[in-house]
Parts: structure tokens; sequence; C-alpha cells
């Protein structure tokens, strides 16, 4: 039977269960639960230092009523680190491939952001769609583009992230079967392509980080414009 590259990416069935529901849930299980103890362990010391210096990052330039969002923010930053890591195991599947995931985070967070600028301040909210000094021809023009611009927003966000865990995910995989491919033909080969496949796993750890933090870093970039 032929398999497709993209087959990994096909939502698991089993006895007609979705198993993306396990995949989504289990990330909650592996985080430290609160300790009653004064003094914590190595592990929750890490975890505080972490979140601690992500949230001062993130936030710094956010005004005081913007830092409601902290713990929202946070929380989906590190659940989406949680599920992109944990999807590079051995038979595991990673729910942020699917783009109906992604895009179910990414418009309501946005579509939340972009609620608040219009409530609170709705004339600085409508006035991102007009730059200062633009000429008078070119006020529709532009006032069409930045509405554009405005609602492709989402589809960026989730368009993102499902585009490079996809792209790292099928690269893994073809250098994975031209190792095996090559390991009876030529074993000194077959050897090097391991070895760039480890480093490549290295880099799809780090990527599978980083886009989780890219994808909170611009939800706070919306944030900012309409608090």
């Amino acid at each position: 039977m032929n398999l497709s590259l993209f087959d990994q990416f096909a939502s698991p069935i089993f006895l007609g269960f979705p198993l993306i529901i396990i995949a989504m849930l289990f990330p909650t299980l592996i985080f430290p639960s609160p300790s009653s103890r004064w003094l914590n362990n190595r592990l929750l010391a890490a975890q505080t230092w972490f979140i601690s210096n992500v949230t001062k990052q993130i936030f710094l330039p956010i005004s005081l009523p913007g830092h409601k969002w902290a713990l929202m923010l946070i929380s989906l930053m590190l659940y989406l680190i949680s599920i992109n890591l944990l999807g590079l195991l051995p038979y595991t599947f990673t729910p942020t491939t699917q783009l109906s995931m992604n895009m179910g985070f990414a418009v309501p967070m946005w579509l939340a952001t972009v609620i608040i600028g219009l409530r609170n301040q709705p004339t600085m909210a409508l006035g991102h769609l007009l730059p200062e000094g633009t000429p008078t021809p070119l006020i529709p023009a532009l006032v069409i583009i930045e509405t554009i611009s405005l609602f492709i927003r989402p589809l960026a966000l989730g368009v993102r992230l499902t585009a490079n865990l996809t792209a790292g995910h099928l690269l893994i995989q073809l250098i994975g079967m031209a190792a095996f491919a090559m390991l009876s033909l030529a074993p000194s080969v077959s050897l090097i392509i391991i070895i760039v496949l480890f480093l490549l796993t290295l880099l799809e750890i780090a990527v599978a980080m980083i886009q989780a933090y890219v994808f909170v870093l611009l939800l706070s970039l919306y944030l900012q414009e309409n608090v």
C-alpha cells in the first residue's frame, strides 16, 4: 500500500474516536501541579523563571490595561509549545499542523483585540486604517488596503504556524526515508544523513518553541495597538 507524505497530517481516528482530542488534552497533564511547600524544586523554579522573563519581555511595551491579557497569552504560548514539542515524538500527532485548529486560536484572539480597540478608543482604532498625511486622492484606496490587511492578520497567524510545522515534519520524514533507503546501499552515506537528521530534529525543536512565541508575540502587538 502506497502512503502519501501528507498522511502524517491526517487526524488519526481509533475505533471511531478522534485521537486529536487526546493530543490536545495531554499537555495539561505534564505540567507540575501547584505545591504547598515553601521551597519549590528545580523544575518549578526553572518554569517560574522562564514564564516571568517571557511575560516581562512580551508585555513591556504594552500599556497597563493590556496586562490583563498576560495569563491568557502566556497560557496559550505554553500550550502551543507543549503541543509542538510532543508532536516531534515518534508515533504521535501534532494538532497544530491543522489549519482549522490554528485558526480557532487566531480568529477569536484577534477579534477580541479589535473589539477592545473599538470599544475603548474607537477614534484611534479606526485611525489605523488611514495613515497620517495621506493625500486626498489616495484615501479610498488606502482605507480598502488597510482594511484588507486587518482582516488578513488572523489568517497570517494560522498559516504561519501551520506552514512552519508542516514543512519541518515533511523535511524530517523525507530525510528519514532517504537514510533508511541508503542504509543497505551506502552505509557511510546513510550515517551522514542520520547526522543531518539529528541536527534537523534539534532545529525543529527550536522552531516548535519559536513559532509558539511568535504567535503570541504578534497577538501582543495587535493588542498594543488597541489598548
